[in-house]
């Protein structure tokens, strides 16, 4: 897709980008100049890839791979539960035993289940809604963007409602996983969270086993048992990883969507006008502002790619927000507008065998809840600072003070 020559850039085309500074901006002009200079930039942690058609490219090709415990070792993590949980989940693995993994899981997760959602995420999403009506200012991370798509895993996993206070802290620093290098206590609170989900998980594998009911965790407990092909550790790092794909993301495009929208207000009132384009609406919030803007590959091998060398273990990282705006690719694509239908796909989930399990679920959250508030509620306005996680893993907003217009 790209129209990129295949010549290697000279030195002085390659632009450096300090992509560990945690107020760095990937969509910012910055970053956006650097990609009119060439496809990739430099950084602090290898190579950048600014262009849509190149970070494509690369998140198929075969050459390269995930290799999670060379992540976790370049970011000085060489054991401990983070890395025991990280290192064997099934993104990191390729071949026969991702086939093997993912089969368990399309075996049960399926469209259908995912339909069966709907009613409850509206029935949710409008309850949320009349709470935020009630107050001035509402804080939107902790009022909807974190207790929506909470609601609606536990549902889907059968995780009982009394649980959710105990289970939400945990779910929402494990996704802190690919920011660990920038320090502090980062680290630490993934590990708190790995060590508390994968104990709750292994006890709630156990009573769904006794006493199976219609959730996601009963449905693969009854095919692993039938099939004998996944081990009990196996399944517990496999639903862990998939509590984490289900509430960190989707809580945090929530709240990247809500600040869209609190930028282009004629957006919100469009969406409220006519709700039949909230998929659409869900697509460019995704391709605007992604709630994953870093997707790494590892090169599995030496091989030449565009005139430029990688080698075996090389470390690339897709820029996902500068990709998703690269004129090349998207017309306009400076401008966050739900009424274009945009061709090209969200980078943010992948692509090929390691396309994200959750990105249907992610979709029927965000098209289901987003026409919800817009019906009932004006356009939003910032009512107070905004602070944000680190720009490297999954990013959004920790704490975003909201007004909605009347």
């Amino acid at each position: 897709m790209s129209t990129t020559a295949d010549f290697p850039a000279t030195p002085h085309d390659i632009p450096f980008l300090n992509i560990l500074d945690p107020e760095f901006d990937l969509s910012s002009a910055e970053v956006m100049s650097a990609q009119q200079r060439n496809w990739y930039a430099d950084s602090p942690i290898g190579l950048l890839v600014l262009r849509y058609g190149e970070a494509q490219e690369l998140l198929r090709d075969r050459r390269m791979n995930h290799n999670g415990r060379r992540f976790m070792e370049m970011n000085g993590v060489v054991d401990g539960p983070a890395y025991d949980w990280f290192v064997p989940t099934i993104v990191n693995h390729d071949g026969p035993v991702h086939r093997r993994l993912r089969g368990l899981v399309n075996k049960v997760f399926t469209p259908r289940m995912i339909d069966n959602l709907r009613p409850f995420i509206r029935e949710k999403a409008a309850d949320l809604a009349e709470e935020l009506a009630s107050v001035d200012v509402c804080e939107f991370v902790e009022d909807f963007g974190n207790p929506l798509p909470l609601a609606v895993m536990s549902r889907l996993l059968g995780v009982p409602a009394e649980d959710y206070d105990t289970f939400r802290v945990w779910t929402t620093d494990i996704g802190l996983i690919f920011s660990v290098a920038f320090g502090g206590d980062i680290l630490t609170r993934v590990e708190t969270a790995v060590v508390g989900l994968s104990g709750y998980v292994n006890a709630l594998l156990d009573e769904k086993r006794k006493r199976p009911t219609d959730d996601l965790i009963s449905a693969l407990v009854t095919v692993q048992q039938a099939d004998g092909l996944v081990s009990q550790d196996e399944l517990c790092n496999l639903i862990v990883t998939l509590v984490f794909a289900a509430h960190d993301t989707t809580r945090h495009q929530f709240g990247n969507g809500m600040v869209a929208f609190s930028e282009h207000p004629d957006q919100w009132t469009v969406l409220a006008r006519r709700p039949e384009l909230a998929p659409q609406a869900v697509e460019e919030i995704m391709r605007w502002c992604p709630s994953a803007p870093t997707v790494y590959r590892f090169a599995a091998e030496d091989f030449e790619y565009r005139g430029l060398h990688l080698t075996e273990g090389a470390f690339v990282t897709m820029c996902v927000p500068a990709a998703q705006r690269d004129p090349l690719v998207f017309h306009n694509g400076n401008t966050f507008d739900i009424t274009v239908a945009r061709e090209a796909g969200p980078l943010q989930f992948g692509a090929g065998p390691h396309h994200c399990l959750g990105a249907a679920l992610a979709r029927a959250e965000l098209g289901e809840g987003l026409p919800v508030l817009a019906s009932r509620l004006g356009p939003p306005t910032q009512a107070g600072p905004v602070t944000w996680r680190p720009p490297m893993g999954i990013y959004g907003p920790d704490e975003l003070p909201l007004r909605f217009g009347g």
